[in-house]
This record gives structure tokens, sequence and C-alpha cells, in this order.
């Protein structure tokens, strides 16, 4: 018997190769209305082959698409939209996809929009077996209740709605029970692989794709580099062998940048738009909450261009949910890199020091509260601060990104940067929030053109801060809301 074994080995190492011949053999067998999970995050480190041999195979189709973003018009998983291969999109930000948000309104396609920490827990628990686990995020927000369209009719009406989710309780604290997802296939991107399919991840490309390698009965890795076994050293290996089950070497891979962003060494304040000024004074005076030694995620946009006024002398580690902590200033035209880029799918640079990790490990970090700030946007926030900041129902389909995973962290301070008001004039900062809340109570400090205000628990908001040439009476007639006055207000800013 123990010969017999022995041999049956030989005759599996000598005929059995994980190594195909080309993208489109290693997905030809897909069948319809799979549920197949695509790695990447924006465009970077998507498996741009394998989603290419998918939409030129019109035999795979009513799939149901798990990915963190459905990529942009026409490229990623944008193309499998154009080819309508795609029943469903399970995803967490679609906010640079036109096409997408019009096949959801128009009630062509399926979308479950969740937080992108959930999102990614639920592919890391379903790797490792799990069903089920429970979360602060979201409680109290859409994801708990339910009754968010996952699909439209043509009348504008809810087809098919989110399910509310169980609550309990631990420690004092709420939780949302979600449950887990694994895959019938995952489509992966990876730099290089050996041909028993070990995986090494370059820079932020890691992403979703780590925790995506575990998660599906049969995993189908894109690879820039194929080399022999042996060639890579057991501790540079992210993802074992054991998780993949198909390798395909793409030696052409187009790596796209989304979002090039540079540095403008010559720059002025004097050289730009007045309304970016009124910008750069929030931005400044949010700078001023950091301190030397913290740990900080920047939102996208004004929240991400505080990291331009650290004051000297203080060292901020920058963490950026996609999977990267000690972010550094934008790149200079010739040292961008299309696989280094930041959760607004800005190219970026990474400080001495810093460091690259999976989607999953990355929420870890902020469910965990191990960032001592947050800064983010909001649309509206509430005199108990309640924020809002993801979707104007019917009209707006971005999604929440980390935004709810990111308010929910129990220790972590947020500040919400924000125009005091709306373009129209009318007031965003309310008694409470019209549109669908990103988290409850979870706003610490608002800092807007015209003040700051600080979120005081049981007793509403204390104006502590004004605007150079703002007064208490300006504040008062642009915020709909009461609000105390701190005895010591001044023009700080």
């Amino acid at each position: 018997i123990k010969q017999q074994s022995i041999s049956s080995l030989g005759v599996l190492k000598r005929n059995y190769s994980k190594v195909y011949p080309t993208a489109a053999k290693a997905v030809e067998d897909i069948p319809a209305g799979s549920t197949v999970l695509f790695g990447g995050f924006g465009l970077c480190g998507i498996p741009e082959g394998l989603i290419n041999a998918v939409s030129e195979n019109s035999g795979i189709n009513k799939l149901t698409a798990v990915s963190n973003n459905a990529g942009i018009d026409g490229i990623g998983l944008g193309k499998l939209l154009n080819t309508r291969q795609v029943k469903r999109m399970v995803s967490s930000y679609v906010g640079e996809n036109k096409e997408f948000a019009r096949q959801y309104l128009s009630g062509e396609l399926e979308v479950e929009l969740m937080p992108q920490g959930t999102l990614a827990e639920k592919i890391r628990a379903g790797g490792a077996g799990i069903p089920a686990f429970y979360t602060a995020t979201g409680f109290g927000t859409a994801i708990q209740h339910g009754g968010t369209p996952i699909k439209y009719n043509k009348d504008g009406t809810a087809g098919i709605e989110a399910s509310p989710r169980e609550v309990r309780e631990f420690n004092g604290r709420h939780y949302l029970m979600e449950q887990s997802i694994v895959g019938d296939y995952a489509l992966i991107k990876a730099w290089k692989a050996d041909e028993l399919g070990n995986l090494v991840f370059r820079e932020s490309a890691n992403n979703f794709n780590g925790p995506m390698a575990t998660a599906a009965k049969t995993t189908i890795v894109e690879v820039e580099e194929l080399v022999p076994v042996g060639e890579l050293r057991p501790s540079e290996i992210h993802i074992p062998g054991i998780h993949v089950h198909r390798i395909v070497k793409n030696s052409n891979c187009q790596k796209r940048i989304e979002k090039l962003t540079v540095r403008n060494e010559g720059e002025m304040e004097s050289d730009v738009a007045p309304a970016m000024l009124k910008r750069i004074r929030i931005i400044k005076r949010a700078a001023r909450e950091f301190s030397d030694g913290m740990y900080a995620n920047l939102g996208i946009g004004i929240p991400m261009l505080a990291s331009n006024y650290i004051a000297p002398g203080i060292t901020v580690h920058l963490q950026s949910e996609n999977g990267i902590l000690g972010l550094g200033p934008f790149p200079a035209k010739d040292k961008v890199d299309a696989d280094l880029i930041n959760a607004g799918k800005e190219t970026v640079t990474v400080l001495p020091g810093g460091s690259f990790f999976s989607s999953d490990t990355s929420f870890a970090m902020i469910r965990g509260s191990r960032l001592d700030l947050t800064i983010l946007g909001a649309m509206e926030v509430s005199q108990t601060g309640d924020l809002a900041n993801w979707i104007i129902p019917g009209k707006m389909v971005k999604g929440m990104g980390g935004a709810m995973d990111l308010v929910s962290a129990a220790n972590t301070k947020v500040v919400v940067t924000m125009d005091h008001c709306s373009k129209d004039g009318a007031p965003k900062i309310l008694k409470q929030c019209t549109l669908p809340l990103t988290g409850v109570a979870c706003v610490d400090r608002i800092i807007t053109d015209k003040c700051v205000f600080d979120v005081m628990p049981g007793r509403g908001l204390l104006l502590r801060e004004l605007a150079k040439g703002v007064t208490v009476e300006e504040v008062r007639s642009s915020t709909d809301c009461d609000f105390e006055v701190d005895g010591e207000v001044s023009e700080t800013f």
C-alpha cells in the first residue's frame, strides 16, 4: 500500500500542472450564474487579462460579481457591465463608473452595497470557514435596518430590498451579524507566482487580492512573473499555493492609473481659485488636529490635503484603507508607480518605515481602534454627531467605502471637514440628518469654513472657534440647530 501511494504521488507530480496556457482556457468552464470574486482596488491589481477573457466568452453570464469597485467605464469590471454579463454587483464603492450607476438606477443591475471593511472581513471569514461574525460597523444605519434598494423597478420603486441585520450586544456595544462570502471562483492578480501557486503581491496591489485568493472553490490567478519552484523565499510568500488552483502568466499586462496625481513643487496659494482658498482654510485648521507619533486615516479630498500642512517636527503615520501604513507625499512625475495608490486611487509614495498589507488586515487595524484619528468629509452632520456622506437615494450612487468602518471604531477620534453650507446656501449642520446615515453619534469635531464645533455627548454642539471675519451671529444664521458657545470662543484660523 505504501509503494502504491508513493507511485500515485509521482504520477500526480508528472501530469498535474496549475499553469494554464491562456486566460481563455483558464476561465472557459465558469458556468453562468456563478459567484465570482474579482481582486483589485480601483484599477490597481485588477486581473485585467482574466476579465478580458471572461468578456470574450458570452456563455459566462448572469454573474454575481464580488468586487470592492466596479471598474470604470469600459475598463476592468466596467467591461463586463458593458457586455451585460453581470447580474448582481456586491461592492463597497462604485463612484467612478457612470454606466454602473445608469444600469442600477434604471433597474437593469442588482447592487448590494456594504462597508468596505465588512466586505473584506466577509471574504476573509469565508476563506477561513467561518460562516458569520459580528461587527459594530453599520449599527443604526440602513445596513442594520435594511430597505436599501438592491434592484429598482422601471418606475423607480424598489423591486428587491436589502434585508435587516440581526443585532446583539457585547460589553455594552451593539453589533450586527454579517454572513461570510465564499465564491465559486476568484479571479485575482499577483506580481509573482511559482508553479505551485505560491503568490507574492507588489506594494498596494495586495488589497483585496490576498483575502479573495483564499475564499473561493476555484482560485485563478494572473501573474506578471512565473518562476520555478524554490526561487521564492518562504518568508516573502503572501499566499501559500494551497489556495491557488490555476495560474496564467500575463507578460504584457497594462497597468492603468485611475487618478494620476503628482507633486506640484512650485504651486503657491496665490495661484489657486477663491473656492479652493476657502477650503485651504479648512485644511490648515484640520492639520492642527495632528500630534507627534499619531496614527491617522485621511479621507478623500479635503482631509487628504491636510497632510500637506503637518507642522515641522511632527511625525504622523498615515494609513490608507487599501493596505498602506506610512503614506508619503504625491510622487514626482518620474516616480509614479501604478502599484502604489491611496484609497482615493491617487498615485502616492511611502515613507521609510512604511508597510503594505491586505485590505482585511487594514480594516482589522481600523475596527480595532489602532488609529488615533480619522478625518473625513460629510454631506450632513446632526447636532448629536450623526454623519451622512455616502448616498443620495435615487440620484447619487457612490457607496460608503471605508467610512462606516472608520467612524465605528470605539476609540478613534472622528473629525469632519466640510463647507458649512451647500452651494445653494442651505445649512449642512442640522437638527437631524435627512440623508441615509454613515454612523450614529460618531462625530467628535466639525471643522467648516466658518467655525469649529465639538459634539458634546448628551448636550449637542459647542462652538469652540471662529474663522477670521466670522461672527457667532453668522454661524447661527447658517446652522440649522441650536448650539452652545464656549466662553472663550475667538477667531483662531
